[in-house]
Formats: C-alpha cells, sequence, structure tokens
C-alpha cells in the first residue's frame, strides 16, 4: 500500500551555473513521516538550497577560502552566479555538517600505511559569539575568555630533513581534520571524548596503527602526551625541537636582557646542547638559574618532564624528523586563514562546520565526499 500521495505540481526557481531556471515537478506527501518532498529533487541531488549541485560545489570551493560575503562576490565576478550572502553561508555551512556527519561515522583505510607516519596535535583560538564563551575562563584581565580552543590533528609523513632541523614533508601526504572539542583522556572518561574519537578515526583512515614507525609530536602540552600515551603506547613520542629551542630564547632575554649579545652566545651555545640530545648537560646548565628566575625553573621543570622526548641525535640517526612544522602550519592554514580575519565571531557549530569543509578540501578528500553526495544520485 503506497504511504505516499500526490500532492500536485510545484513551481522552482533554480540556481545554475548557466543562470536561473524554473521547472515544475510533483509535490508529495509521506503518510508515515507526515512531510512533503519532491522525488524529482531527490533523484537530481537538490537540497533545499536554491542551487544546482555545480553551484552548491562552487560555494563550498569558495566559502571554504573566502568570507561568504567575499564569496558571493567572487561567485558573480567570476562565474555570472548570483547567490545572496546568506545562501552562501548556508549552502558552505550545510556542506560542513554533512562532511562532520560523515567523519563521526565509520571511516575506511585510504591508503596502504607507510612505513614511517607522524600524527600531531595543536590547538588554536578561533573568536566566538558571546553566548559561546559564557561562562569559559580565558586570557582576558576579568579572567574571561573570547575564543574557544579549535584543536587541529595533522597525519603526514616525512623522510628527509636537512641540517637544520628542516623536515621535508611530502606534501601530498598531508591531512587535517579540526575542531572545538573537549579532549578528556579515555581512561578517565566513561565514552571516549569527541576529540580522542577524532584522533582515532584518523588513525584508522591512514593506517597509522599498521605503521612500521609511528611517531607522534607535541609542543609539551600534558593533555596531548596522555591522549597519545593512551592512544597510541608503541609510538615514538618527540617533542617539537622549535618548541623547545624557543624556551631557550625566551629564558635567555629573562637572564641576560633582550637583545644583548651575551644572552644570544648563552642561547645559541644552549641550543646547540640541546640538538645533540645532552639533555643533563642542559639541566646542569639551567640549574643555577632556577632559584633566581621563576621563568627558569618553569624551563627547567618543562625539560625535565620531557627529557625522553628530547633525544634529538638519537631521533635523527634513526632518520625521523623532530619538527611539528606541519601541525603549526594546519593551524594556520585550516583555522587561522579562514577563521580568525577581523570581525568574525564564530558558533561552535559554525566554525567546525567550516573547518570540517576547509580540513577536507585542504587534506584533498572534497572530491571523494562530492563523489558520495552528488555521484551516485
Amino acid at each position: 500500500m503506497a504511504t505516499a500521495r500526490y500532492r500536485g505540481n510545484r513551481t522552482r526557481k533554480l540556481t545554475t551555473v548557466v543562470g536561473p531556471i524554473e521547472y515544475q515537478r510533483a509535490c508529495c506527501h509521506c503518510k508515515a513521516c507526515r512531510q512533503g518532498f519532491f522525488p524529482k529533487d531527490q533523484a537530481m541531488g537538490l537540497d533545499a538550497s536554491a542551487g544546482s549541485p555545480g553551484v552548491v560545489r562552487m560555494i563550498g570551493q569558495s566559502a571554504a577560502r573566502e568570507s561568504f560575503a567575499q564569496s558571493r562576490v567572487w561567485l558573480h565576478e567570476l562565474a555570472g552566479v548570483r547567490v545572496s550572502t546568506k545562501q552562501v553561508e548556508r549552502t558552505a555551512q550545510r556542506l560542513g555538517k554533512q562532511i562532520s556527519d560523515l567523519e563521526r561515522g565509520d571511516v575506511a583505510l585510504e591508503s596502504p600505511p607507510a612505513q614511517t607516519l607522524y600524527r600531531g596535535v595543536d590547538g588554536t583560538g578561533v573568536p566566538m559569539t558571546r553566548q559561546e564563551t559564557e561562562g569559559v575562563r580565558g586570557k582576558q584581565a576579568d579572567g574571561t575568555s573570547r575564543t574557544r580552543e579549535m584543536k587541529v590533528v595533522a597525519v603526514w609523513q616525512c623522510d628527509r630533513f636537512d641540517e637544520n632541523d628542516h623536515a621535508r614533508t611530502d606534501r601530498t601526504s598531508v591531512t587535517y581534520t579540526a575542531a572545538i572539542e573537549t579532549a578528556n583522556s579515555p581512561a578517565l572518561a566513561t565514552e571516549l571524548a569527541p576529540f580522542v574519537k577524532r584522533v582515532e578515526r584518523e588513525a584508522l583512515r591512514r593506517g597509522f596503527y599498521d605503521a612500521d614507525t609511528q611517531v607522534v609530536l607535541g609542543d609539551g602540552a600534558l593533555w596531548i602526551w596522555q591522549c597519545f600515551a593512551e592512544l597510541f603506547p608503541q609510538a615514538v613520542q618527540i617533542l617539537d625541537i622549535y618548541h623547545a629551542k624557543q624556551k631557550v630564547w625566551d629564558l635567555s632575554k629573562v637572564i641576560y636582557g633582550q637583545g644583548t649579545d651575551t644572552g644570544r652566545q648563552w642561547a645559541e651555545t644552549t641550543i646547540e646542547i640541546l640538538r645533540a640530545g645532552q639533555i643533563e648537560q642542559l639541566m646542569a646548565i639551567l640549574k643555577p638559574f632556577a632559584s633566581m628566575h621563576a621563568e627558569a625553573e618553569t624551563a627547567t621543570g618543562y625539560f625535565a618532564r620531557n627529557r625522553k622526548r628530547m633525544r634529538y641525535a638519537e631521533f635523527r640517526a634513526k632518520g625521523l624528523s623532530v619538527s611539528s612544522a606541519v601541525v603549526e602550519a594546519g593551524c594556520k592554514n585550516v583555522v587561522g586563514t579562514r577563521l580568525k580575519r577581523g570581525g568574525m565571531h564564530w558558533s561552535k557549530a559554525g566554525a567546525n562546520n567550516i573547518a570540517a569543509l576547509r580540513s577536507t578540501i585542504i587534506s584533498n578528500r572534497f572530491d571523494d565526499f562530492w563523489y558520495d553526495r552528488v555521484g551516485n544520485s
């Protein structure tokens, strides 16, 4: 027995890549769900937006790179497609949500695992609406926050590096995923936190668990190492050498003053010891200053906690990269370039949707997503 009833024809105005069109299609009503629907729209892969699949794809590609208002301008000037700023926003948000929903589902192995795979995590603040930061502690003078941290997960291959620790990353191997999520340790939670699930899914998708050598890189934040230790106990943990170097430079300014030759010479000498992985000697150099400067005491504790992750000479002898520059680039390219422009204030859902859309494009996954969404319609 039919569960849908024909309710006559309806006219629809549709924006396409060759201009606006109007067409008639049948309107049906589903008895079971009590909702109206249009079979022809479904057959052609049209959603609730006023754009054809071609226009929707163009909007997604543009809005992942530019503001919604600028995307509207570019679509008109470069393609002759007239859409409103609100339509650009709604369409891009809808695409991002579809990608986010897919990312929370089952994932398949994208390609055979590499011999050595790297992964890293970092966070960067995204400007949010006032409602999204209520009760969130931050760095403002009154203890409030204007941002929420978006965590960026990166996986990549890197088989070469030069004498200056500049990694020769295979750019085609880099993939990103990012969202504003909690990072509770799985050992302390009844269920895996959303962020931890994201890290696991990306590991499965990239074959990280099956790589002969697994390497995780971080900036020294405790939550990163806790997460990695529980999820990837076999992985080699490496503290990003640039963060370690920056600690030394910052300390030299505290001890010897800003821009002094003595401070510069001390920092350069200390960094050579750091690069050699001579952590005990490094600790001995810092010890006299720990009682004189609070910053030196903090730095000493930082290096002490991470001493096993700072065996840089040993790591490089094994052909491993010691830089998490790929993750830093992800924070800028995935998040900063699009979500942190002047005057922008996001909702959590909105920021996550656009981050998902942009990550998919930067990671060269958009075509696969698009085929699954439209190709079989």
